[in-house]
């Protein structure tokens, strides 16, 4: 399955986002072909924590996101971490961000902590999804179906729980990448 010509987000938390959750699936669709650009709170560099609390690597920023307009995306990447999640739920701009995807039909990938923006966003009512065991009740109260799967596919929203389950999570982002706009997204914005 190739994504050559299509240009994913993903989003980048300073000093929280999970590294695994983060440079998983950004190789995953780098090597099915698509160009990747991060987006954060600002431009610069982020770094990426393990584990929530013990320091990870340095991220280059691509844009910030007063400098990034889902129309030029074919779809976006929420990465977890419990630290990072909060930051990004926390600022209107990556909330406002999140929610385009969504209004515009394209597909959306978010793991652990990270359907923690969904909930923020509020496009996850009527929509089936997976989590952090601990985001579970934040999505039943926000409208969603939680389940505990692996990985779980509601028209075009790709959702999995933990880094456990990144193998399983990057192959579903790639072939929902590769299918285009879903406008079943539509339906939750």
């Amino acid at each position: 399955m190739t994504l050559q010509g299509k240009t994913i987000a993903i989003l980048i938390a300073p000093r929280g986002t999970e590294e695994s959750e983060f440079v998983e699936p950004k190789a995953a669709v780098e090597k099915a072909g698509a160009s990747v650009k991060v987006i954060g709170l600002e431009a610069g560099q982020a770094e990426t924590n393990t584990s929530d609390l013990d320091p990870g690597s340095s991220q280059r920023v691509d844009l910030s996101i007063d400098q990034a307009s889902a129309a030029s995306f074919d779809g976006l990447i929420v990465p977890g971490g419990t630290v990072g999640s909060d930051k990004l739920r926390a600022s209107g701009p990556v909330v406002d961000f999140v929610r385009s995807f969504f209004e515009q039909g394209k597909p959306v990938g978010a793991i652990c902590h990270g359907p923690w923006l969904l909930v923020e966003a509020d496009v996850v009512e009527g929509r089936t999804l997976t989590s952090f065991p601990s985001v579970r009740t934040d999505i039943e109260n926000a409208g969603g179906a939680w389940v505990d799967k692996e990985v779980v596919v509601d028209e075009g929203l790709v959702t999995s729980r933990t880094p456990k389950d990144l193998t399983a999570f990057c192959a579903k982002l790639v072939e929902e990448f590769a299918e285009g706009q879903h406008d079943g997204q539509r339906r939750s914005a």
